[in-house]
């Protein structure tokens, strides 16, 4: 089923107790995509660079199943740009530059071609965009999936919570569902966000894994427990595009779908850091994504005495 990707595709730079970078590709949009196409190979991207993006890498989308159409390009202008260093224990970084550029003023276009898209993923931008993007939109998907970060939160939370009463399902983090709600509790969080509008609700907790929230049912994902973490940069992402695009895949929205698919996203997260930026993603087999969730199964699975003594 058609999958519609609307995110930043950018430049980052980033440091980290491991080594660091110069500028390379990134942006949300950039590892939701390439993580989603492992799955389904019918993407829309929505997206806004400038002309120093490099033609190569538009062609990399391609190559992947990913329709650029929607991909604007603008003459004379600068893609985005964030460069970041992490500290030691990689769970928290420092912004060193944020530089907005085209995604300044994106206006975000939905050719004719991606109308009637069956999923939507909206990447972490503006929620005025994102909430554009869900207006241009001539049908409603069967599916609405929304990132967010506690920035908007603190900018923009008019325009945040219309937003996230129009979409289905919202990921963010445990800090950031402890902002949004004013719970500490992540469990009465998780209800308080819900009847916001979003039947089902992802906090993600880092190297701690994941909860997933619908209707009286949670689940929870660990994280893979990893030797080397080179760059968390994009994991979240990552971990958007392997949950989207397992559901994309296989069309089915239940509870228990999800749940198969926050493992699928889990999995695709625990590649992602293994190296510096996308490229890691760049270099994955199915077999080797298929060995990864036997790891998680591996990891998960144990017996119990039946009755009590």
């Amino acid at each position: 089923m058609s999958l519609l990707v609307v995110g930043s595709v950018a430049f980052d730079a980033i440091e980290t107790p491991f080594g660091k970078t110069d500028k390379i590709v990134g942006g949300a949009a950039t590892y939701i995509s390439l993580s989603a196409s492992y799955f389904t190979n019918d993407i829309n991207l929505v997206a806004v660079v400038g002309d120093d993006f490099p033609q190569e890498d538009i062609q990399e989308f391609k190559k992947r199943g990913v329709n650029t159409d929607g991909l604007q390009i603008k003459a004379g202008q600068k893609s985005f740009f964030w460069s970041g260093k992490y500290h030691n224990d990689m769970n928290s970084r420092d912004t060193l530059v944020t530089e907005l550029n085209v995604l300044g003023d994106f206006d975000p276009v939905i050719p004719g071609t991606y109308q009637g898209a069956d999923f939507l993923m909206l990447g972490n931008l503006s929620p005025k965009v994102q909430q554009t993007v869900i207006e241009r939109l001539h049908r409603k998907p069967k599916l609405i999936v929304m990132d967010t970060m506690n920035f908007w939160m603190e900018i923009a939370m008019a325009d945040l919570c219309k937003t996230i009463s129009m979409v289905d399902v919202l990921t963010i983090n445990d800090e950031e569902a402890r902002q949004l709600s004013g719970e500490y509790s992540l469990v009465k969080a998780a209800a308080k966000i819900r009847s916001m509008g979003p039947h089902t609700l992802i906090i993600k907790k880092g190297e701690h894994g994941a909860l997933l929230f619908g209707d009286k049912e949670i689940f929870f994902a660990p994280a893979l427990p990893l030797e080397d973490v080179f760059d968390p940069t994009g994991a979240g992402d990552t971990f958007a595009g392997g949950f989207i695009g397992y559901l994309a895949k296989t069309g089915d929205i239940s509870f228990e779908n999800m749940k198969r698919a926050i493992m699928y996203g889990s999995a695709m997260a625990s590649y992602c850091v293994e190296k510096f930026g996308t490229q890691r993603l760049k270099e994955l087999s199915q077999s080797a994504i298929f060995d990864r969730l036997q790891q998680f199964r591996t990891l998960t699975t144990y017996d119990i005495e039946s009755k009590q003594d």
